[in-house]
């Protein structure tokens, strides 16, 4: 949420690669200022500045990022207070207004209509501080590499099934993925170069390696080829692709564990980092999302409206007797969602207190997904005071009853 108190100009900014529009409305919905404007520093704060003689600006943008991030660090640089306005909630409200174009102009207008009308709708833009800025980057990067990585793991799947269905069946689950298996493909490509290289050479190659479970993986390999005599066509060519994509694989995870150190090394000195991995079922990578989504928890003032931004607030539905009910939010933040949830399964499964609610709700007959969710909602609270009054997580201890006289 944003404080708009005090804001005699709302700047509502459809922003774009080369040429942004601008639309500012005074207090009484005057238009101020309604013209496309150059993606330029010089220009950019000639109209801020311009617009600061009627008071205090408050610029919205409906991306804060990249094409938005000059128009953001311009606006602050010149005093003025900036917020966000998510896309979601700027389409639903352009479906309120007359007209059914689509035009830079009608956008800029919609923004600052939003700003002006209904503040509660506007997100703050909290990338003032570097360490978060850099997480940012660094994050989405990361979240790229993730998704080559696991786009190559299919593609090196999808390349063995073809030709050794068997021998796919070696590598099931996150066996593919290791250092060894990798390593073995990478140097034999595929059932013709295991054959050839023998039982006996790639067992003595593999222990070379110092790789764990190595004579366990050598006899599943060779049992499986044993499973098949007859050659797939194009399995000559499919084996000149396994150890390119076995290499692009161990490449990537070599990058995202070097991402993943860099993205520690920053947080160490961030206070709210210790803060929130103090908590069991948060790791550097979770306190990074959080912290990416909410900052210091300062925009939200209660738990409620934490879990209502992140989705994890069940929704309540009621028309007259026929429909009474709560049903799990379908919007939100889901990065934010999908993190706490990811911590709460963890939490359930390594934190006494958290497998105790587990189990609780699991009693009450609420499936896995829906007492996850209850963890997740009731360790929001616990977060979200953490954050604010900046203290360290300490277990719930258990209440002790008077001894009988």
């Amino acid at each position: 949420m944003v404080d708009t108190s005090g804001i005699a100009v709302w700047c509502g900014l459809d922003v774009g690669k080369e040429e942004h529009h601008a639309c500012a409305l005074g207090a009484d919905g005057t238009r101020l200022f309604d013209k496309p404007l150059p993606q330029d520093e010089a220009k950019l704060r000639e109209v801020f500045t311009s617009l600061q003689a009627h008071g205090t600006v408050l610029v919205v943008v409906d991306q804060p990022n990249t094409i938005g991030a000059l128009a953001v660090a311009v606006a602050r640089d010149c005093g003025c207070q900036v917020a966000y306005l998510p896309g979601l909630a700027m389409r639903k409200a352009a479906q309120l207004m007359p007209g059914d174009a689509k035009t830079d102009a009608r956008d800029a207008y919609v923004i600052a209509t939003c700003a002006l009308k209904m503040p509660d709708t506007l997100r703050a833009v909290d990338r003032d501080s570097e360490v978060l800025a850099s997480l940012k980057v660094l994050s989405g990067y990361d979240d790229d590499l993730a998704r080559e990585c696991t786009r190559s793991i299919n593609r090196l799947r999808s390349l063995l099934l073809q030709i050794h269905p068997a021998l796919e069946r070696v590598f099931a689950g996150t066996r593919l993925t290791n250092q060894l298996s990798l390593d073995l493909l990478v140097r034999y490509g595929g059932p013709t170069g295991l054959r050839k290289a023998g039982a006996a050479k790639v067992r003595a190659w593999a222990r070379k390696t110092k790789h764990r479970g190595v004579d366990g993986l050598v006899d599943d390999v060779f049992a499986a080829l044993e499973q098949q005599s007859v050659t797939v066509i194009g399995t000559e060519a499919v084996e000149t692709v396994i150890p390119r994509v076995a290499a692009s694989i161990k490449s990537l995870k070599a990058e995202r564990a070097e991402l993943a150190g860099e993205v520690e090394r920053l947080l160490d000195d961030f206070p709210l980092r210790e803060v929130l991995i103090s908590m069991p079922g948060v790791g550097t990578k979770t306190a990074a999302t959080i912290l990416l989504a909410i900052g210091d928890a300062s925009a939200f003032p209660s738990a409620a409206h934490l879990a209502a931004y992140a989705g994890i607030a069940p929704v309540t539905r009621r028309s007259g007797k026929s429909i009474r009910g709560e049903h799990p939010a379908r919007s939100g933040n889901k990065q934010l969602k999908n993190a706490l949830f990811r911590s709460a399964w963890v939490a359930s499964n390594c934190d006494p207190d958290s497998a105790a609610y587990y189990q609780r709700k699991r009693a009450e007959g609420k499936k896995h997904n829906a007492a996850v969710m209850c963890l997740a909602r009731r360790r929001c609270d616990v977060i979200h005071s953490m954050l604010r009054n900046g203290t360290l997580y300490t277990p719930r201890t258990p209440r002790t009853l008077p001894a009988a006289a």
